[in-house]
């Protein structure tokens, strides 16, 4: 597959490493920071063209005309949908993808069709991010809740605790306790190395374990591992950008919301459009202010401003004043190991929210859904499995189908949206889909081929 990366910012360079590291995808990316292309040219076999991505004259020479897919995430809106047009109306490129920031634009989807803004797919982080960041709250517990076949199933990260009611004993008895075999446990890590699990598994106090379940079981399996179950009421974001706006409008709906900014324009903007939101103007990482917002009595404190270093501090302030629940939002991965520690409780990447939503347009197959896990280590998907001559999954049983080692389904969706019970011999018929747990990314090439 011939795939043309508009931008080399952090998501774009981060993709086309991903995309390129497939023997059967040709990579070339564009941007106009030479030192950047250089870099990227270095670290992984790809081709750059240094230019502007909405040029014509650059788009021809990028290859634009050969491309299966053009994915545009430079820093700018207008640049990603002025190449897409223009992608489109001279080189014909079938398949355009576009990161996409603006609420301006994003609340127009009509905007975006083949007869007006010719951009196939649109990618909303802050839409993304704040989905992600509802979900975790939404079930006190989990450090990562993800979707599955349009919401039917849900794949649920929780770090298990000494009082969690399966802790110490084997899996088996899961399903005995719950009387639900339509829940599964689809991996665990313990002390960062992953762990098969088998029935005879014995869930251990600070395992990492990543479950399947209906959104209504979500629950009931969490206090299977941890017991964490207290509902969030009291939630402060710090940080009144795109984010922290949209997060706050979403939660005051249902919550006491407080909101602290530190610009004293933004603030005045942020509290004419929050309703019940209260706009506070300080710095986040102030511990006077947060003593006298009585941040002690906080469900979750969450950071989202565009400075991670200001996220982790934070957070981290805040959890040691005594906030239950702390998040912070991140890009860099040189940050991502202070989240093992039990300063911060949930690193939110924004960029592996990103590419996975991405990725879900470029994967081979019919991959429908992909999600990034343990920081871009592992993935989960979602295939669907067509009849054909040669198909390696439809008519076979689970253990039938030859997935290569570290990779396991985990959940079969019927196509009439029935969650099928997960055994061995349980049979992948046509249309169904599929969720793939992949401990090792080097083998993903070899999983879509399986579902081609």
């Amino acid at each position: 597959m011939n795939i043309l990366i508009l931008g080399a910012g952090q998501v774009g360079s981060s993709t086309a490493v991903q995309l390129a590291n497939n023997e059967d995808d040709e990579v070339t990316i564009v941007d106009l920071d030479p030192d950047k292309l250089e870099k990227l040219s270095g670290s992984a076999d790809l081709r750059v063209v240094e230019g502007n991505a909405s040029y014509p004259e650059t788009l021809e020479k990028a290859g634009a005309e050969s491309a299966d897919i053009l994915i545009a995430v430079t820093s700018s809106d207008e640049v990603n949908m002025v190449a897409c047009q223009i992608a489109s109306s001279l080189f014909n490129t079938q398949t355009k993808i576009a990161r996409i920031r603006a609420s301006e634009y994003t609340d127009r989807p009509e905007l975006f069709s083949e007869n007006e803004v010719p951009v196939d797919f649109t990618i909303s982080p802050e839409d993304l991010i704040t989905n992600y960041i509802i979900e975790v709250i939404d079930h006190p517990g989990a450090f990562q809740v993800l979707d599955f076949a349009e919401g039917k199933i849900r794949m649920v990260g929780v770090k298990t605790k000494p009082q969690g009611f399966l802790v110490d004993n084997p899996i088996s008895t899961l399903h005995d306790h719950l009387g639900n075999e339509k829940v599964r446990i689809a991996a665990i890590y313990r002390e960062g190395e992953m762990i098969a699990p088998e029935g005879k598994t014995v869930i251990k106090a600070d395992d990492e374990v990543y479950f399947i379940a209906a959104p209504d079981d979500i629950d009931h399996m969490i206090t299977e591992f941890n017991q964490d179950q207290e509902e969030a009421n009291n939630i402060v974001i710090a940080g009144g950008g795109r984010i922290g706006l949209k997060l706050a409008s979403r939660l005051e709906q249902d919550n006491s919301v407080k909101l602290i900014e530190k610009s004293t324009k933004r603030a005045k903007i942020l509290a004419e459009r929050l309703d019940t939101t209260i706009v506070l103007k300080g710095d986040s990482s102030d511990d006077a202010l947060l003593k006298e917002e009585n941040i002690e009595n906080n469900d979750v404190f969450v950071a989202t401003t565009n400075s991670e270093e200001a996220n982790i501090l934070s957070a981290m302030v805040a959890k040691k004043m005594g906030s239950k629940k702390v998040m912070a939002l991140i890009n860099k991965d040189s940050f991502s190991g202070l989240m093992e520690t039990d300063s911060i409780d949930i690193a939110i990447s924004a960029e592996q929210i990103t590419i996975s939503a991405l990725l879900s347009h470029v994967r081979r197959g019919d991959v429908v859904k992909v999600h990034s896990l343990k920081r871009g280590n592992a993935e989960a998907l979602e295939a669907v499995a067509h009849t054909h001559e040669d198909s390696q999954v439809v008519g076979k049983s689970i253990e039938e189908i030859d997935l290569p080692e570290g990779a396991f389904i985990t959940a079969v969706v019927s196509n009439e949206g029935e969650i099928k019970t997960v055994h061995h011999t349980t049979i992948i018929e046509s249309d169904d889909h599929v969720v793939v747990f992949i401990n090792n990314r080097d083998t993903i090439t070899e999983i879509e081929t399986i579902f081609d």
